[in-house]
């Protein structure tokens, strides 16, 4: 494959993070959405609830890119397929611009995507200009875009800002802070999309807001390289996953429910807090979300508390990451030290923070194979389990996250990128008596396995 795709693009990044990205980010896709094109938007780093809002924005599959977590080939398969149908393309950074090892700056220079620098302009008038030529200038070869001034105060005040930019650089407009578009949040980042009851509104009227700003105009086009040819290997014919759904269980990655269907698997889901039973199925996948905000409810359905014990009793695989291990204890206390009794599955309890207690990328070397994700929690967790194997951060970062084991039952703070590793995952799913590849090099939709 040779051919090379065309598509108008931006990566939306800022000096730090909380300027707000996300928010520009949706009103952006909202904008070009409402004038009739199809835009696709990405999410530079581990994110879970930042695509959420950026799903209901574009009205299409928010998926990560990343250099280290999701590999610069499968990268470029995702951005290459999205320019051969979409009119633009938006990615949105992770923390400021220049942050981290890779960070969104190594991402853009490498695909040759222009940045859309985002300031919040509050308190701020003429120093807005140094901040955007800095960004700009920093690192010679990086290519920019223009900036868009965040949060500003009056049509005077946006106006200033724009008068500051020097050295030609493009006024991509101004959102407001009166114009009631903030995206609340809570101790994991901003709130689930499907908690939000007037998002939708929020959206077209950052929309709105960011077209009276400005004249509205694509960013320049980017050539996108195809990717090398792939191969999926049906690891998992036939096998049938139910995966945990709700207002407790949400984070799961698009891209690593995508590769369980490309290897065969049949993918039910259910609801821990509001099903009675479990869906039918060989294996079980607990991702993690917020238990700790429904524990007393998680608590109180006894019946899948009994299904999902049974599950294991059976022997079945079982996968639980973060919140979902959180799940698998004998009792789970929130900040308000409410207590509730669950699965007791994993012998231990945990206790919610109010600090942030582990944030880092993962490398875990499994029996399986090698794979990666990354952590991000607030709660502690005691057990007297011994692992079976711990995580290693690729840039010193906090954690050094347990991956704990009870026969088939695999448990872990770490939420693992499934594509990492597709023989590994298939390996962590496929029940006993069904011959697995294991440990091998697996090419699936683009992804060597590690």
């Amino acid at each position: 494959m040779t051919d090379v795709r065309h598509c108008p693009a931006v990566l939306i990044a800022a000096p730090a993070s909380g300027q707000g990205k996300t928010t520009v980010t949706a009103a952006l896709a909202r904008l070009h959405r409402n004038q009739g094109r199809k835009v696709r938007v990405f999410k530079c780093g581990p994110d879970f609830l930042d695509p959420m809002i950026l799903e209901r924005a574009s009205g299409a599959p928010v998926y990560q890119l990343d250099m280290w977590m999701v590999g610069e080939q499968e990268s470029r398969r995702l951005l290459w397929e999205a320019a051969g149908e979409a009119d633009l393309i938006l990615i949105e950074g992770v923390m400021g611009l220049f942050d981290g090892t890779p960070s969104s700056a190594d991402l853009a220079r490498h695909f040759g995507v222009p940045v859309l620098g985002v300031i919040d302009g509050t308190a701020m008038a003429q120093t807005f200009g140094a901040l955007a030529l800095g960004l700009a200038r920093y690192q010679p070869d990086l290519p920019f875009a223009g900036v868009l001034a965040n949060r500003v105060g009056t049509l005077r005040h946006a106006q200033l800002l724009e008068g500051s930019l020097t050295e030609g650089l493009r006024w991509y407009g101004a959102l407001s802070r009166e114009t009631g578009i903030e995206l609340p949040s809570r101790h994991l980042g901003l709130v689930q999309a499907s908690e939000l009851n007037d998002l939708d509104l929020r959206l077209d009227a950052a929309a709105q807001a960011l077209a009276s700003s400005c004249e509205v105009a694509l960013p320049p086009a980017v050539d996108f390289a195809a990717p090398a040819p792939v191969v999926c290997e049906p690891l998992l014919e036939g096998v049938r996953i139910a995966v945990a759904r709700d207002e407790a269980f949400a984070f799961t990655y698009g891209a690593s429910l995508d590769l369980l269907r490309a290897m065969g698997a049949q993918l039910s889901f259910f609801s821990p807090i509001h099903d009675r039973e479990l869906p039918e199925a060989d294996s079980l996948y607990l991702p993690g979300g917020y238990p700790e905000l429904h524990h007393q409810a998680l608590a109180q359905n006894t019946s899948m508390l009994d299904a999902i014990r049974a599950h294991h009793g059976a022997g079945k695989p079982l996968l639980a990451e973060c919140g979902g291990m959180l799940y698998l204890l004998d009792s789970l206390t929130d900040v308000e030290g409410r207590r509730a009794e669950l699965l007791g599955l994993l012998p231990g309890e945990a206790v919610m923070q109010k600090r942030l207690a582990a944030l880092a990328l993962q490398a875990v070397e499994l029996p399986e194979g090698s794979l990666r994700g990354h952590t991000y929690h607030h709660s502690l967790t005691s057990t007297e389990l011994e692992p079976i194997a711990r995580g290693v951060s690729p840039n010193g970062g906090r954690g050094a996250e347990a991956v704990y084991r009870d026969g088939r039952m695999t448990a872990s703070y770490v939420h693992f990128y499934f594509p990492s590793n597709p023989a590994a995952m298939a390996a962590l799913f496929v029940p006993d008596g069904i011959d697995a590849v294991v440990g091998t090099s697996v090419v699936v939709e683009g992804v060597a396995g590690e």
